[in-house]
């Protein structure tokens, strides 16, 4: 492999980023720093688009396709009354981990990628290797790259999200269902006189997770789990609810659409006599650069056959990484739910650390999988630009 990888350098830049809180619409100091490591490394071009996510690209001596790597920079919160036994900022190295929020999801592979690109021998590619660090991926998976690769027109894509040094061609995408049954309010001394609300969920609730769900070969079934509920009015006094509404985050498969997610709830016999409805939750956020995202919150599942030709190249690249990686998928939901669900360009994932290592007390990354990672983006780079 043609690659000169500072570890140690790599191992501090990941430290310096878990330092950095970066909740989402807050990235910015975290953003500043990718920026910066960029520039040190010699990227050709570094830029921050409208939505304040990071891009760096490292031109070949020749001609050839664009491979864009990204990572989300944005992390999760620190959960009220979780107890961390190390500070969640300080990066402590201990027993050959770096210890912080957002080591294992995602920064290590956003540094990977950054040392990864930044170390190649340009003489030898024939294209362009892109570094993507986007922002609010925790909120909106894939809106903010999406801008990315209007700008970019890549190729190939490569999400960073934790495979253990997999290479995955596939992953689960996601559904935020909001549920409303409407009632008819009542004082509570005579509730026999309107319709609970609440007692009109009970029966939805149970109507839709009694219907069975899909399976799949590589992505496993289909998932749904109710994650709120609340009635109107609230706090009631004296009356009946005449509103409630419930949220359900829906793990989907390949080919569903919001349309026969919605159905599968709708058209059941038994919800035809409930006064309720159902939709797909829209989702608006803004970014720290003050730009406002707005996206319905459905991120399409997505899949690649296993010959498929950039499976296939990236199997080369990470063995020529001497790494010996097994074709699976993502159960979560990744950016890939727009750059391959939405847009359909050939995308693979493939990171450090596993998909349980995700928001977790005591988070943390191996620095033996990080220099790995980083070898397994170089090699996949180096196939995909490989000249002819």
């Amino acid at each position: 492999m043609n690659i000169h990888l500072n570890e140690t350098a790599l191992v501090a830049f990941t430290q310096d980023l878990v330092r950095i809180p970066s909740l989402s619409g807050e990235e910015g100091p975290a953003v500043e720093r990718v920026v910066a490591e960029m520039h040190r490394l010699g990227f050709d071009e570094v830029f921050v688009d409208e939505n304040g996510s990071a891009v760096g690209i490292v031109n070949g001596a020749r001609p050839g396709p664009t491979i864009l790597l990204d990572a989300h920079i944005d992390t999760v919160g620190i959960a009220p009354g979780s107890t961390w036994t190390r500070d969640p900022f300080g990066a402590v190295v201990e027993d050959g981990y770096i210890y912080g929020r957002g080591a294992a999801d995602m920064k290590g592979a956003l540094a990977a990628m950054v040392y990864a690109v930044g170390s190649l021998d340009r003489s030898a590619l024939a294209g362009r290797a892109v570094v993507s660090a986007t922002v609010m991926e925790e909120v909106l998976e894939g809106i903010a790259l999406e801008s990315v690769m209007e700008r970019v027109r890549p190729d190939f894509v490569v999400i960073g999200e934790a495979t253990q040094l997999n290479l995955n061609r596939g992953g689960r995408g996601r559904a935020e269902i909001h549920l409303e049954t409407l009632g008819v309010p009542a004082h509570s001394s005579s509730p026999h006189l309107g319709v609970n609300a609440v007692h009109e969920m009970i029966k939805l609730i149970h109507i839709v997770e009694s219907t069975p769900l899909d399976s799949h070969p590589l992505l496993g079934p289909a998932l749904l789990a109710l994650t709120d509920i609340i009635s109107d009015p609230y706090p009631a006094y004296s009356v009946t609810p005449s509103r409630c509404r419930v949220t359900y985050d829906r793990r989907t498969l390949p080919g569903e659409t919001p349309e026969s997610v919605l159905g599968a709830i709708l058209n059941q016999p038994e919800a035809q006599g409930l006064r309720c409805n159902a939709v797909i939750a829209q989702g608006e956020h803004r970014t720290y650069t003050g730009k406002v995202l707005q996206a319905q919150k459905f991120f399409p599942a997505w899949e690649f056959a296993e010959e498929h030709p950039f499976v296939q190249m990236a199997l080369r690249g990470l063995r020529t990484a001497r790494l010996n990686p097994q074709l699976r998928a993502y159960r979560f939901c990744t950016n890939a739910a727009s750059s391959a669900g939405k847009l359909g360009a050939p995308t693979v994932g493939f990171g450090p650390a596993a998909e349980e290592d995700a928001h977790v007390v005591d988070e943390r990354l191996s620095i033996a999988e990080l220099t790995a990672a980083a070898r397994g983006y170089a090699g996949i780079v180096q196939e995909a630009l490989r000249p002819s």
